[in-house]
């Protein structure tokens, strides 16, 4: 009698594996990189799950060590590079893999300074935000990568709007055309083909949304996000699409007046719970 219940899909491998790289240059002058990775492989595992045979698997602490032991072998150069060589060496390990993807965050590391100075060996946390890339290899055919940044908190004062919407008897919201555009960018873009430069490519990608964001009239959040993922798509032609999620993050004025104080309209509460949630994806328009 056949079971009523079947294994759908599975996928396995490890995650939150933590790794720093430094490179020692002749002159003294240390680089850092550090890493987050985790790299997950679909394939021939069925039997893991259904017959308790783990014939086909190799552990996930051989996955953990593999990224450790690629890293001592090759500087780790672009993220979306690593990811690539870290799902080709898993499949080259593994014929019962049928594909890897591997997803890469990346904090920044800067040189302090001293004296007006970088300092060769000592650093300071960078930007807040982190650098991602995602690469899913296949046993035969061109990877697929995906990059990106998440937590990019940027602010503007004014410039924004927000008016014309729908309303019922519940709206209470009144209508602005002056606010506070607080959010947290978190986008992905993905490449139909490779760049010279994976590292120059992204800040220009980075580059151009914060641009419109700091100079264009908002009129809502979606406005701006649209603008910001057509500049992007604009300044690098090797990106095909690119997915925002943007929270607004509000600022919420604060009436002085009510503590006797007059209200200059310059106080403000900042909250980001409960958000709004705006999220889109800017592609190439195949008809243009």
């Amino acid at each position: 009698m056949s079971s009523p219940f079947r294994l759908a899909a599975n996928r396995y491998g490890k995650a939150r594996v933590r790794l720093a790289r430094v490179s020692r240059g002749a002159d003294g002058v240390h680089q850092i990189r550090e890493l987050t990775v985790q790299a997950l492989a679909e394939g021939d595992f069925e039997a893991a799950h259904l017959q308790s045979d783990n014939a086909h698997i190799l552990p996930t602490d051989t996955i953990k060590n593999s990224v450790y032991g690629l890293a001592s072998q090759r500087e780790i150069g672009a993220r979306e590079d690593f990811g690539e060589a870290l799902g080709r060496h898993y499949l080259s390990r593994s014929p019962h893999m049928s594909s890897v993807t591997a997803c890469l965050w990346e904090g920044v590391w800067q040189r302090l300074l001293v004296d007006g100075q970088p300092h060769p060996h000592a650093f300071q946390q960078g930007p807040p935000f982190r650098w991602f890339a995602e690469v899913a290899v296949p046993r035969s055919g061109p990877a697929r990568v995906v990059s990106g940044v998440e937590g990019l908190s940027v602010l503007k004062t004014t410039a924004s709007a927000f008016s014309g919407y729908l309303k019922d008897a519940w709206t209470t919201l009144p209508e602005t055309r002056d606010r506070f555009f607080g959010t947290l960018v978190s986008s992905r873009w993905e490449w139909h083909r490779a760049p010279a430069d994976y590292a120059a490519a992204n800040q220009a990608i980075v580059d151009a949304m914060l641009r419109i964001f700091a100079t264009e009239f908002s009129e809502s959040v979606q406005a701006t996000l649209y603008s910001m993922g057509c500049a992007a798509l604009a300044a690098v032609p090797e990106i095909e699409r690119i997915h925002f999620a943007l929270p607004n993050r509000h600022y919420l004025h604060y009436d002085v007046a009510r503590l006797g104080l007059e209200d200059k309209f310059e106080v403000f509460l900042p909250t980001d719970e409960p958000h709004g949630q705006i999220e889109a994806t800017v592609e190439r328009n195949p008809a243009a």
